[in-house]
């Protein structure tokens, strides 16, 4: 009697379990590069939802991080739209989990130097180059880790190649300190707003990230030019595949990429890069008729 009591309830436990893991048809989760948290969450979000019916859920991080998420199996998602193709070729084939088969090129946005319109180096940002201004004592500059995120790699490398532009040696050491100098590096999804606040002086954002809150901003010269790729792509263990593909249909149309030009987002052809035979049919669709 006490066996049959266990076995029921081991059987039952996992019929919860089952059904636990079950997909909510009705919800789509978006894991996204947190620099696109503003058009995620108060644009783009709202208006699948209008659209559709369906409810969006996003997830903001740095893009190494979330990918590095899904390869450790600590976060699941429908849809997952990175700020660099590297890191969607990290999670291809066999040997890296084979969690994506796909990725579709559809927007850039280029890394710019922000700074506080109040901050007591304002008005140097604009009297006097930006590297000048970023060895100035006292500035308190914020960047993305390089491991984590594409835009902290970018910013090293932007950095290094600056401190040969311009015959500084030391530029690097002088601005960054270490690549992952504790007292700069903060997680991206908080770092304009710690900007916003007034906690930094200056920082690097994609020109979605100023354009969009109106941040002051400084392009580089174009020998430094770097900016985010960015990539979506359904992930091949999503729970709500359907789901997936309407979002992906959604931010490929006309009507979503209105909303990533309102947003400071420098809209491109989509291309698709992988197993093209994979990609749903109403995606393929409307990757094709994109102009």
């Amino acid at each position: 009697m006490m066996r049959k009591l266990l076995l029921s309830g081991i059987v039952s436990a996992g019929l919860l379990f089952a059904g636990g893991a079950c997909a909510d048809e009705s919800t789509v989760n978006v894991l996204y590069a947190g620099s696109l948290v503003n058009l995620m969450e108060r644009s783009v979000g709202p208006a699948f939802e209008k659209a559709t019916g369906l409810h969006f859920s996003g997830y903001a991080a740095g893009s190494n991080k979330i990918a590095n998420e899904i390869k450790g199996k600590l976060r699941r998602g429908d849809v997952f739209i990175s700020a660099s193709p590297k890191v969607n070729a990290g999670l291809m084939g066999p040997a890296n989990g084979d969690h994506v088969g796909w990725y579709v090129n559809f927007a850039e946005s280029p890394l710019m130097i922000g700074y506080h319109p109040q901050s007591r180096f304002a008005a140097d940002f604009k009297s006097k180059r930006w590297d000048q201004v970023l060895q100035e004592p006292g500035i308190r500059i914020g960047r993305t880790d390089p491991k984590l995120d594409p835009k902290g790699a970018f910013t090293v490398d932007m950095m290094t190649k600056a401190a040969q532009l311009y015959h500084q040696p030391d530029l690097v050491e002088k601005t960054l300190g270490d690549p992952e100098n504790p007292a700069q590096v903060l997680p991206e999804e908080t770092l304009v707003g710690r900007l916003q606040s007034g906690q930094l002086d200056a920082g690097f954002f994609y020109s979605t990230e100023t354009s969009d809150l109106k941040i002051p901003a400084l392009r580089p010269a174009r020998e430094l030019q770097a900016k985010a790729s960015y990539t979506l792509t359904i992930l091949n263990d999503a729970p709500n595949q359907t789901g997936a593909a309407r979002f992906v249909d959604f931010l490929l149309s006309d009507t979503g990429r209105a909303l990533l030009k309102q947003h400071g987002v420098e809209v491109i052809k989509p291309t698709v890069t992988g197993n093209v035979q994979a990609v749903p049919p109403s995606v393929q669709a409307v990757t094709d008729a994109a102009p």
